[in-house]
């Protein structure tokens, strides 16, 4: 019995460094491989093609006057009032640096008006009816220059206009020389537009358009009652437009 003592002692020594290595495994957490890094989405940009509709609202000038041997300078009883416009968009954009930066474009649209136009003046109970046309439609070819704030577009914008229109039917009787109903001219402005997805962008605008070489610097006016020529006016040919829109880019 004394001798198997040293014998066991010398065993359960040899087995106690192996059992308390295993305890400290067993305690140890687990090393498991780092998740990969999730990939950073690209930077927004308003690089590309877009196709949009827009609606709003345009606000007539100055009332039209013309001139008369007679009573002089002569006012339009009533002015040429705005009126509900509507129409599509195209344009391209290029963004020089993703995020934020510098934005160049090129936009042309079409819109379709719904103007009240002025159309008699009366002295005494003589009517006088101004001939100019209408603005039924008018579109512009502009520039754009902005800034971007990631999906915050802020620009100015500016280039060509054109325009047309119907005629009074008093115009019918009138003997003299009608003045052209197509017209051109310039559109200046701003606006702000926000990207709300990747694709889809919603825009507030708003737009000087001037159709100065339109009227070719005469409203004609003639009395109704013989009908005669009867002097030669003046409309201002500019209008302020603002408007909403939306746009689909690719």
């Amino acid at each position: 019995m004394l001798r198997t003592l040293p014998a066991a002692c010398l065993t359960l020594a040899a087995l106690l460094p192996a059992s308390l290595d295993g305890a400290s495994a067993a305690d140890l957490p687990r090393r498991e491989a780092p998740l990969p890094a999730l990939p950073i989405p690209p930077a927004f940009t308003w690089t590309g093609f877009y196709l949009g509709v827009n609606a709003g609202y345009g606000f007539r000038g100055a009332p039209s006057t013309f001139g008369d041997a007679t009573y002089g300078t002569v006012t339009q009883s009533s002015r040429d009032r705005g009126g509900f416009l509507g129409g599509v968009q195209a344009g391209y954009t290029y963004q020089v640096s993703p995020g934020s930066g510098l934005v160049l474009g090129l936009e042309t649209d079409f819109q379709g008006t719904a103007f009240a136009k002025a159309d008699a003046a009366y002295l005494g109970t003589t009517p006088y009816y101004s001939v100019a046309p209408n603005v039924d439609y008018f579109g512009t070819v502009r520039g754009r220059v902005g800034y971007a704030f990631d999906r915050v577009l802020i620009y100015g914008t500016g280039g060509f206009a054109y325009g047309g229109g119907s005629r009074s039917s008093h115009a019918g009787a009138y003997t003299g020389t009608l003045p052209d109903s197509s017209r051109i001219g310039y559109a200046v402005g701003g606006g702000l537009e926000y990207a709300f997805t990747e694709r889809w962008s919603a825009k507030i605008e708003a737009l000087y358009v001037n159709l100065r070489r339109s009227w070719a610097n005469a409203a004609t006016v003639y009395d109704a009652s013989v009908p005669a020529y009867y002097g030669i006016g003046r409309t201002d040919p500019g209008f302020a437009i603002v408007r909403a829109g939306l746009n689909y880019r690719w």
